[in-house]
C-alpha cells in the first residue's frame, strides 16, 4: 500500500528520501510528503498527486536553509484510506502547529475515533480526517523529552496495525520505528541508516537489512540501532542480505515495467524451479516445507489460502492436488477463512499465497490456521516478509522483484512452484517412478513453452488491436483452464480498465448469456484437454448471439481456430502445465490493449502492489 522512507546519518537527507519514493512509487499512491529536521526545527512539504510534485515544491522553496543541511528526514506516499487523497490528508502528519513529533504511518488505526475524541476534549485541534493525524497527535501528547518512550505509550494504546517513522525536534538525528501487521525494514550503512516499507527503496544504498517483527519498535541515530518491544524489552534481530541487484528494479529498456516483468518470466520461472526438480527420480526437492515423506503421506488435506491473483493460483493447486495425488484440496479466499471460524486440524497443511508476504487477510488466515493446530507453509517472493517468519516452513519463489502494480511473473511462479508441491505429495502416495519423471518434465519444460509464447507477442498484438476498443468482455473456461480465465479477466480490467468477468464456461447459459451481443467479446480458452469440446459448443453459443470471440488455442488445433474470430496459439503441452503459457498470452494481450488505450499500466488507478490493510 503506502510507501515509507527514512534516513538519518552524515548525507544530506532531501535527495535521498525523493530517490526512495520514486521506488516506491510502483505501490500505488495519491499523495506524496516529506519532512526535514535540523537542531532547531522540522519542515514539511507535502502535495495531492506525484512525488515529482513534492520535488518542484521543495526546490522553489525561496528558503533553503533545512533543505540544504538536514541529514534525518521521513518520507511518504500515501494510498488515501481515512480522508480524500487532498495535500492536508497527506504524510507526514504532526502533532500540533508547533509540532515537537512528526510521523508517517502505514496501516490502520482501527480505534482512532475513540482516540481522537479524547484528544479533542482535551482542547487539541485537528486537521485533516485521517488515523496518522491522532497517532501523531497522541505522540504528542505524551511526549517528554523521549520520543521511543511516548511511541511506545502510545502505540499500547492503539488498536490495528501499523508500520511507522517518527522524529521529534528535541530528538536531532534520532528516528523511531516500529512495525505490526505493515512492514519496516531497516538498511544498515556506514554511519547512516535508512529505514523503508520496502527494500526496492533502500537497495541502492545497502543490501544489509534488519526486518522488524510485529510489535518491534526502535530507536536509530545513524550509528546505533535499539530494538524493543512494545512491552520495553531489548530484543535482537539479525541482519540478513538483500537477494537481488537494483538493476533489478530497473526497466532495462522496455517501455513499461509490466513488460519487462512478461518476458523475464522464462529466467523466473528457472530460478523457482532451479534445484527443485529430479526428474530422474520423478520428484521434487522442497527442503524449505521442512516435511519427511512419511509425514507428508499423513497430511490428509491441502488448504491453500490466498488473495487476487494468488487466489488464481491456488486454484491450480486445488485441481492438481486432487488429480494427481488422491487427497482433498480446498482453496479459499483469505479474507472469508479468518472470519467464518474454518475446520482446520492438524492433519492439513495449510499453504500462504502472497507475493509480498505481507498481505493483512493472508497473514491473518495463517495466524487463525495456527491457532486451530494446522501445519502452515508460506509461498511467497519477498525474502524475510512477515508471512514467511510467521509460517516458519514454505518456499520463496525467486522471481525477483516484482514493480507493476499488476502481477505477472509471480503469479507463473507460484503456479511452478504450486505444482512441485503437488508432484511431491503424490510421490509421497501413490505415483509411480515413471509417472512421476513426466510430471517432472512437463515442470522443468514450463520456462521453453512460456519463451514460445513470448515469440508471438507481434500476432498477439494484432488480436489486441481488434479487441482494445470494447468496454466489456467475458472469459470463460473450464477445468485448469478456469483459473486462466480467472486471471486472464483480473489482469485486463486491473490495467485497461475493461469491465471483464470469467465464468466456467458451464455457467455461460445460466445468466451471463443474457449479455451477449455484438459488443460483448468473449475469450475463450480453448487448449487441448478434457472439457475443450464442451467449451468449443459455449463458443458457438456465444457467435451465434453476434459476440465476437477470440480462443487461446494449442498450436496446430484447426479445428478450435475454425471456431473462433481471432486466435491466440500456445505450443502443445498437458492441461496442468499449460495453466502457464496460456496466462503468458493472456498477459501479452491485457498489457497491450492496455497500451493502445493509453493507460497507465505499471500504477493503474485506486490499486496498491501490497495490500496491508483490510
Amino acid at each position: 500500500m503506502c510507501g515509507i522512507v527514512g534516513y538519518t546519518g552524515k548525507r544530506i537527507a532531501a535527495p535521498l528520501l525523493l530517490s526512495g519514493l520514486r521506488r516506491l512509487e510502483y505501490r500505488g499512491y495519491d499523495s506524496a510528503g516529506i519532512a526535514l529536521a535540523t537542531e532547531h526545527a522540522i519542515r514539511l512539504w507535502k502535495k495531492e498527486g506525484k512525488v515529482s510534485e513534492v520535488k518542484n515544491e521543495i526546490e522553489s522553496d525561496p528558503d533553503q536553509s533545512i533543505i540544504s543541511t538536514s541529514h534525518t528526514g521521513i518520507a511518504h506516499t500515501r494510498w488515501a484510506t481515512h480522508g480524500p487523497p487532498t495535500t492536508v490528508n497527506a504524510h507526514p502528519h504532526k502533532g500540533n502547529s508547533d509540532p515537537k513529533v512528526v510521523l508517517v504511518h502505514n496501516g490502520i488505526i482501527e480505534n482512532y475515533r475513540v482516540l481522537r475524541t479524547k484528544l479533542e476534549a482535551e482542547g487539541r485541534t485537528f486537521l485533516s480526517e485521517t488515523d496518522t493525524e491522532v497517532l501523531a497527535q497522541l505522540t504528542d501528547s505524551l511526549y517528554q523529552g523521549d520520543l521511543l518512550d511516548a511511541l511506545t505509550k502510545a502505540l499500547n494504546q492503539v488498536e490495528g496495525t501499523f508500520g511507522i517513522v517518527a522524529m521529534a525536534t528535541a530528538e536531532p538525528g534520532v528516528l523511531v520505528v516500529a512495525r505490526r501487521g505493515s512492514p519496516i525494514v531497516i538498511g544498515i550503512g556506514p554511519e547512516e541508516t535508512i529505514v523503508a516499507s520496502d527494500a526496492s527503496a533502500i537497495i541502492t544504498h545497502t543490501r544489509n537489512a534488519i526486518y522488524l517483527d510485529d510489535n518491534d519498535i526502535a530507536k536509530i541515530n545513524g550509528v546505533e540501532i535499539d530494538i524493543r518491544t512494545l512491552t520495553s524489552a531489548r530484543v535482537s534481530r539479525e541482519a540478513s542480505e538483500i537477494d537481488w541487484s537494483p538493476e533489478a528494479a530497473e526497466k532495462g529498456g522496455y517501455e513499461h515495467y509490466m513488460l519487462k516483468e512478461i518476458f523475464e518470466q522464462p529466467d523466473a520461472i528457472r530460478n523457482a524451479i532451479r534445484g527443485r526438480i529430479d526428474v530422474d527420480k520423478g520428484n521434487a526437492i522442497l527442503s524449505g516445507l521442512n516435511l519427511e515423506p512419511r509425514e507428508m503421506a499423513e497430511i490428509s488435506r491441502l488448504l491453500v489460502v490466498g488473495c487476487g491473483t494468488s487466489l488464481n493460483a491456488g486454484l491450480v493447486a486445488e485441481y492438481a492436488t486432487e488429480d494427481f495425488c488422491g487427497m482433498h484440496a480446498e482453496v479459499e479466499q483469505a479474507a472469508e477463512f479468518r472470519y467464518r471460524n474454518p475446520i482446520v486440524g492438524s492433519k492439513d497443511l495449510v499453504v500462504a499465497i502472497s507475493q509480498s508476504g505481507e498481505t493483512a487477510d493472508t497473514l491473518a488466515a495463517v495466524c487463525e490456521a495456527k491457532e486451530k493446530g494446522a501445519l502452515i507453509a508460506g509461498l511467497v517472493n519477498v525474502v524475510g516478509s512477515t508471512i514467511a517468519r510467521e509460517a516458519g516452513r514454505g518456499i520463496y519463489l525467486h522471481a525477483g522483484p516484482e514493480i507493476s502494480v499488476a502481477s505477472t511473473k509471480a503469479f507463473t511462479c507460484q503456479v511452478s512452484v504450486l505444482l512441485m508441491i503437488a508432484l511431491k505429495f503424490a510421490r509421497s502416495r501413490r505415483m509411480s517412478i515413471e509417472s512421476g519423471r513426466c510430471f517432472a518434465k512437463a515442470i522443468a519444460d514450463i520456462p521453453a513453452l512460456v519463451e514460445e509464447v513470448l515469440k508471438t507477442e507481434d500476432e498477439i498484438i494484432k488480436v489486441a488491436e481488434k479487441f482494445a476498443q470494447y468496454d466489456h468482455c467475458f472469459f470463460i473456461g473450464r477445468g485448469y483452464m478456469f483459473p486462466v480465465a480467472l486471471e486472464g479477466a483480473l489482469k485486463l480490467k486491473e490495467i485497461s480498465y475493461i469491465h471483464a468477468e470469467a465464468y466456467h464456461a458451464a455457467e455461460l447459459k445460466h445468466g451471463p448469456i443474457a449479455l451477449l451481443d455484438e459488443n460483448m467479446p468473449v475469450i475463450a480458452l480453448l487448449n487441448q484437454g478434457p472439457g475443450m469440446e464442451k467449451t468449443m459448443s459455449n463458443v458457438h453459443e456465444c457467435k451465434a448471439r453476434s459476440a465476437p470471440t477470440v480462443g487461446v488455442i494449442t498450436q496446430g488445433d484447426e479445428e478450435a481456430r475454425s471456431s473462433v474470430d481471432y486466435a491466440i496459439e500456445i505450443p502443445a503441452c498437458p492441461m496442468h502445465t499449460s495453466v502457464v503459457p496460456a496466462t503468458v498470452a493472456l498477459q501479452l494481450f491485457s498489457y497491450h490493449i492496455a497500451r493502445i488505450r493509453g493507460c497507465s499500466i505499471d500504477q493503474p488507478r485506486n490499486l496498491a502492489k501490497s495490500v496491508t490493510v483490510e
